[in-house]
C-alpha cells in the first residue's frame, strides 16, 4: 500500500500540518479532511434533528462553509469542535426555514442505541419513543449541550465553544436536560401495569 493511500485510509486531520495544506488549496488535504469529517457530519447532523432527505444536502452546505471559513480558522479550538460549530449553525439554518420537524425520534428508530431495559417492563420502541418525547421537550440549547456530552463525549469546554455560550451554562443546560430525561422516565414507570 502506497504512503498516500495510508494516508487517505488513516487520516490525520487534528496534524497542525493539515490545516494550511487545505488552505493552500491542495485536493489531497482536501480529501484527508473530507473523509475524516464526512461521517462525522452526518452522524451529529443526525442527532440535531436533520431529517434523512435533507442530510446529504446539509453536509455539503457544512463542508462548502468549512471550505470558506478554514482560512479563518485561528486554531483556538481544536479542528473537531469547529467543525461541530458548522454542523450546528448548518441545522439551526434548517430549523429557521421549517424545514426541521419532529425528526430525532426518526434518527432512534432508524439507528437503535444500546439501552438496557427489562423486557417484562419496556420494549425498545416503547423506549426509545420515550427517549425521543424527552428530547422534543427540550429547547434547542438543552438538547444540543445533552447530544454533544452524553451521546457525543464532547467535553465540557469543548460543548460550550460549540454552543457558543459559558461552560457554566453548558452545565446548567445538562442538569436540566437530564431532569427532563428523569422525569419522562418515572412518568412512564407510574404508568406501566406491575
Amino acid at each position: 500500500m502506497s504512503s498516500s493511500t495510508n494516508t487517505l485510509a488513516r487520516p490525520r486531520v487534528w496534524d497542525d500540518a493539515l490545516v494550511p495544506r487545505c488552505v493552500a488549496g491542495e485536493d489531497d488535504a482536501w480529501r484527508i479532511f473530507h473523509h475524516h469529517h464526512h461521517p462525522i457530519a452526518v452522524a451529529f447532523l443526525r442527532k440535531l434533528g436533520v431529517r434523512e432527505p435533507e442530510l446529504e444536502d446539509a453536509c455539503q452546505e457544512v463542508f462548502l462553509q468549512a471550505h470558506r471559513y478554514l482560512p479563518k480558522f485561528r486554531g483556538e479550538a481544536e479542528v473537531k469542535t469547529w467543525f461541530y460549530r458548522l454542523c450546528v449553525t448548518e441545522a439551526r439554518r434548517l430549523r429557521r426555514r421549517g424545514r426541521l420537524t419532529k425528526t430525532l425520534l426518526g434518527w432512534f428508530q432508524q439507528n437503535p442505541i444500546d439501552v438496557t431495559v427489562p423486557a417484562a417492563t419496556r420494549s425498545d420502541g416503547a423506549v426509545l419513543a420515550l427517549m425521543g418525547k424527552a428530547l422534543d421537550t427540550m429547547n434547542e440549547g438543552e438538547r444540543l449541550v445533552f447530544v454533544l456530552f452524553e451521546m457525543e463525549g464532547v467535553a465540557g469546554k469543548d460543548v460550550a465553544a460549540i454552543a457558543a455560550c459559558p461552560e457554566a451554562t453548558v452545565w446548567r443546560r445538562l442538569h436540566h436536560a437530564r431532569q427532563i430525561f428523569r422525569r419522562a422516565l418515572e412518568s412512564e414507570e407510574t404508568e406501566v401495569p406491575a
